[in-house]
């Protein structure tokens, strides 16, 4: 191909629009984009009309890193992490991008000489909503630093059409709404129809000899749903890398029915479209009646099937054999969901590909590694065998081989032990047997992880103790850690123009920079400066807060927050009772030396746990009462920020004074929130659970305010058995504050509303809310007491942010590239970026 010089001219003016970062570049495309794409002129376009086309002037400059880092992981064969969760929570990604391409003031800028406001612009974009909490959130904080990092990576999860809901408040208790975060479209995804793959459900296995006499498995589905990839490019920090998070969407084979819509059968016409496309429609769906128990584990395979057979397509395009499957991929599993992935890939290697066993094993626990993100049962997900053998029938006849020989191996080591074989065999044979994931996930894999010191040893100790004492090697921790980007960078710029001043602009990139800071905590001038900060970003969140609930926060109190998702472990109703005492002592001494607060909860209880509902309905019923009460006006505040999310999150983590973490010693794995309060500046109320601990060493005990029992203690107070009532007998204030809950005062009068939530706590306790009561109201008098030394208070608040370098996901990444995954950076070169790569690339 001859390129005339006319094409070169003219490839390096569309260059310009599509890939230069000055500022009239940006402007001339963005009313190009308007122009084109939005078929609209500044006169009647809308702010979305506006959001769009910025968008898609970002994705061109993002398209240009991410089509040259194809390019390159193609051309040199790169080992590559595939990290498969079925959740990953991005948050708006127009900030974010922004941020990472290094050109958001210069398109601030560019905006206001438009006549346009980025910030109203920025906050048109619908958040995706593709996960619950700190799982999700995780992930997406893990994609940032591996692009940042440079390291080859594709993100594996589910489009789901509605995501988590959208949640409102009626009367005081939780409504889940449709969270609809396509309705408007997204401008970031770009569909790949033609990497379709089939996924199969249901139906029998049929054995049959093949031609060189080898017995092989047919499995002959009873139906065929077709996975659809969107890809989204992740851009790194302020360099050339840019990697793909791939979704996938459910379709049908053939989506209408034309015969039988001729017939009149209009419901069965579209019939086959309606059931294949549930399985992508919601996040989560409740899974209490079978239906849900079905359609969750459809969704687990469905996605892992899709992110295999992608793999070894991959594999096939950079022309590789399959028996180096594991040299090109390392798969993390992000928890127990996407567990199904051990035996999809042997189904794969052995049935489609005609691999034999040894071979096909040694490749899948050399490709898996297996993050475990929780202590409690309830979330090491059991399948029943009649449910799995029902939707995946191949699947449970490799998972039965695959347990044989491991329990064989097993019975070696442990000679007549048979109690130890039932304890790590995959099916649970007591009760309604079941197919245990976590195990699945334990033998599959060649390394297993938690995510905080204490939660590795607990899973070592007791959760996966057996697996632990047969392979000690296996076992790893990797403390979590969160983004600086979105978290300060973004959600905090004043904070991070102090941070460049400071320290220069590459604590960013190295976060253990912050360590500088240290000093000048001790500068009364710097101090100053910080809580001028902190002020004006608890002036942002308190007219927020204001337009959302219509309850005024004075930005003067201390800002005592718990935002997180609402779980009886993590108990928020602890909280609520500090907060009822506090209001009783008001109520009974007008003169009480009380420091003034705003108390802020945010968080979602998922859809059937009636408790979690429970707790929020008695966080709204305080808010009401003490909000309208004169006695206590200008000294106390509750408020329930609905819907919390990323974007809320990015008003609330730089605007809290105080972190509640206060879950149940023993139950939090780790924690991400707690860190993004930390960097923020926040002080920590908290237990020594997950990650707290490690933040604690890292801040100093004295920046930190701890509180009630140790794992250790909790368990042996649950050994002991001993009444719940007993901590309230000796408790004078926590028998008035349940007689005011009993009263009704905090439900309009209905004395009977929060009795399940009294008698679980008061029969049981299983997360221990009185045997912490006292300790807890202790240490947040000592909370007040230093709050109202601004001083100490602000020194403290420095020093948090200082110490937080560690907690960095850049550090955790790290930390599986060297231990786990054995990967390293692949340096990516812009192709094109002068226009002519592209060009000469087709001749």
């Amino acid at each position: 191909m001859n390129t005339k010089p006319e094409m070169l001219s003219s490839a390096l003016a569309v260059d310009t629009i599509r890939t230069g970062m000055d500022k009239a570049s940006i402007k001339r495309a963005f009313l190009d984009h308007l122009f084109f794409l939005q078929g609209k002129f500044p006169t009647i376009a809308t702010f979305n009309d506006y959001y769009l086309a910025l968008a898609y002037l970002v994705r061109d400059r993002l398209l240009q890193r991410w089509v040259s880092s194809a390019t390159t992981y193609t051309r040199e064969g790169s080992r590559t992490v595939a990290y498969l969760s079925a959740e990953f929570l991005m948050g708006p990604h127009l900030g974010n991008n922004l941020v990472n391409l290094d050109m958001l003031d210069t398109t601030r800028t560019a905006m206001q000489e438009l006549g346009l406001d980025l910030e109203k612009i920025m906050a048109q974009e619908e958040e995706p909503g593709l996960g619950n909490g700190g799982l999700g959130r995780l992930a997406a904080c893990y994609l940032d630093s591996l692009a940042t990092l440079e390291i080859p990576t594709l993100g594996y999860g589910i489009r789901y059409e509605y995501g988590i809901f959208h949640q409102e408040l009626r009367n005081g208790w939780q409504v889940e709404l449709s969270d609809m975060w396509l309705r408007n479209g997204n401008p970031w995804e770009i569909a790949r129809p033609e990497w379709t793959v089939d996924v199969k459900f249901g139906g029998h296995t049929e054995r049959y000899t093949d031609e060189e006499g080898r017995s092989r498995v047919h499995w002959h589905p009873e139906r065929i749903v077709r996975g659809v990839p969107y890809d989204t490019p992740v851009p790194g920090y302020r360099c050339n890398t840019a990697n793909t998070l791939r979704l996938w969407s459910a379709a049908a084979p053939e989506s209408f029915d034309f015969a039988a819509f001729n017939e009149g059968d209009y419901f069965r016409a579209v019939d086959n479209k309606i059931v294949s496309e549930n399985l992508t429609k919601v996040l989560y769906p409740n899974d209490e009646p079978e239906q849900g128990k079905q359609l969750r584990l459809g969704q687990q395979y469905f996605f892992v099937s899709c992110a295999l057979q992608d793999m070894i397509s991959i594999l096939f395009r950079q022309r590789l054999s399959l028996d180096r499957f594991h040299s090109k991929f390392a798969i993390q599993l992000n928890d127990t969901h996407p567990a199904i992935a051990v035996p999809e890939l042997m189904r794969l290697l052995i049935d489609e590909h005609g691999m034999e066993w040894e071979a096909a094993w040694d490749i899948t626990e050399a490709t898996f590694a297996y993050t475990n993100h929780t202590l409690l049962p309830e979330a090491l997900e059991c399948w029943s065998l009649s449910l799995f053998g029902h939707l995946l029938p191949r699947h449970l006849e490799i998972i039965y081989e695959i347990n044989e020989r491991f329990l064989d191996d097993v019975r070696i080591r442990y000679l007549g032990d048979t109690e130890q074989v039932a304890r790590m065999s995959i099916i649970d044979d007591t009760g309604e047997q079941s197919v245990r994931m976590a195990h699945l996930a334990c033998i599959g894999s060649h390394a297993i992880n938690g995510v905080a010191n204490l939660h590795t040893e607990l899973l070592k100790s007791n959760v996966l103790k057996d697996f632990h004492a047969l392979s000690p090697e296996k076992f790893s921790n990797k403390t979590n850690g969160v983004t600086p980007r979105r978290w300060i960078v973004l959600s905090n710029p004043r904070l991070a123009a102090l941070l460049d001043e400071s320290l220069g602009e590459r604590w960013a990139k190295d976060l253990d920079m912050l360590r500088g800071l240290e000093p000048l905590a001790e500068d009364a001038d710097f101090r100053a400066r910080w809580r001028d900060i902190k002020h004006y970003n608890k002036q942002q969140l308190a007219h927020h807060l204001r337009k959302v609930t219509g309850i005024a926060a004075d930005p003067d109190s201390l800002f005592d927050v718990q935002v997180k998702r609402i779980h009886e472990y993590k108990r928020q109703h602890l909280n609520v009772l500090h907060i009822i005492a506090l209001y009783n002592r008001i109520r009974q001494d007008p003169d009480a030396d009380i420091a003034p607060r705003t108390f802020l909860f945010a968080g979602k209880a998922a859809p059937g746990y009636h408790m979690a509902k429970l707790i929020i309905r008695l966080i709204t019923g305080v808010s009401d009462i003490v909000n309208r009460d004169p006695q206590v006006r200008g000294r106390l505040k509750v408020i329930f920020l609905p819907n919390f999310n990323v974007s809320n999150g990015q008003r609330i983590y730089p605007a809290a004074d105080l972190s509640e973490q206060i879950s149940t010693a023993g139950m939090e794995a780790s924690g991400t929130g707690n860190m993004k309060f930390s960097m923020n500046g926040a002080l920590t109320i908290g237990t020594l659970d997950g990650a707290n601990i490690e933040i604690r060493e890292a801040v100093g005990a004295e920046n930190f305010f701890l509180f009630g029992h140790t794992a250790s203690e909790i368990q042996a107070l649950a050994q002991e058995g001993g009444s719940p009532a007993g901590f309230v007998e000796n408790n004078v204030e926590l028998q008035e504050v349940i007689h005011l809950i009993r009263s009704g005062l905090f439900s309009h009068g209905d004395c009977d509303l929060f009795e399940p939530l009294l008698d679980s706590l008061l029969e049981n306790d299983p997360f221990h809310v009185f045997a912490d009561y006292a300790a807890y109201t202790q240490c947040q008098q000592q909370v007040a007491e230093i709050f109202s030394d601004v001083e100490t208070w602000a020194r403290m608040s420095i020093l948090n942010t200082a110490r937080m370098g560690w907690f960095s996901s850049d550090r955790s990444i790290r930390e599986y590239c060297d231990n786990i995954w054995n990967v390293s950076p692949v340096g990516v070169k812009l192709e094109g970026s002068d226009g002519l790569g592209f060009l000469q690339s087709l001749q």
